[in-house]
């Protein structure tokens, strides 16, 4: 028998995990699993301060279980790259994430290593679509004659020019009047020039 963690995850603090920890453990005695410990947290699969998850790959890289349990890899991974880098990082220390649909990530078989192939390229697709919804929202506004980027002149410089020359008068230095008027060393030494 296998030592396995469960990892069960909501989104938010009206959902509960019952049902996927019901499911999990029903899933691990028929699979053979030994469950060593129970993880549940409730964080948006978009976070990345997942306590919970963190211990898990803790107790993996510390060679305490041979697989992590999930109802679907949706409760797991955040993103495709994140997915992905995990699953390396687990692979590297021996552990597969097994998903209660049956579906077994383990990149030293040929089925795992398919699977995160496809999972590479699915995220660099999202990453080349993200650009080019970028690249063309750009576009559309500098067509529309929209001013992009910062405005020309530095208009913070000029706001406090009078303020920062005064203060150089007086011998203070440029990082005491940049915390005192709340603006960048930058800004106070662009503001000298006006």
């Amino acid at each position: 028998m296998k030592n396995a963690a469960i990892y069960a995850r909501v989104s938010t603090d009206d959902q509960s995990c019952e049902r996927q920890l019901r499911d999990l453990q029903a899933f691990a005695e028929r699979a053979g699993y030994t469950v060593v410990q129970v993880f549940t947290e409730t964080a948006s699969g978009m976070k990345n301060d997942r306590k919970e998850r963190a211990k898990v790959m803790a107790m993996a890289q510390k060679r305490q279980i041979e697989a992590v349990l999930v109802t679907e890899l949706t409760r797991w991974g955040r993103s495709s790259r994140d997915l992905i880098n995990t699953l390396e990082d687990l692979n590297g220390f021996g552990v597969s994430v097994i998903a209660q649909t049956g579906m077994q990530f383990d990149l030293s078989t040929a089925q795992g290593k398919m699977i995160a192939g496809v999972l590479a390229l699915m995220s660099q697709f999202e990453r080349d679509l993200l650009s080019e919804r970028t690249k063309s929202g750009l576009a559309t506004a500098r067509a529309k004659g929209k001013k992009l980027g910062r405005p020309a002149g530095n208009q913070a410089a000029k706001k406090h020019s009078k303020a920062v020359k005064a203060f150089r008068a007086t011998g203070k230095s440029i990082r005491w009047i940049s915390d005192e008027l709340h603006v960048s060393k930058d800004t106070v030494m662009a503001a000298e020039a006006f």
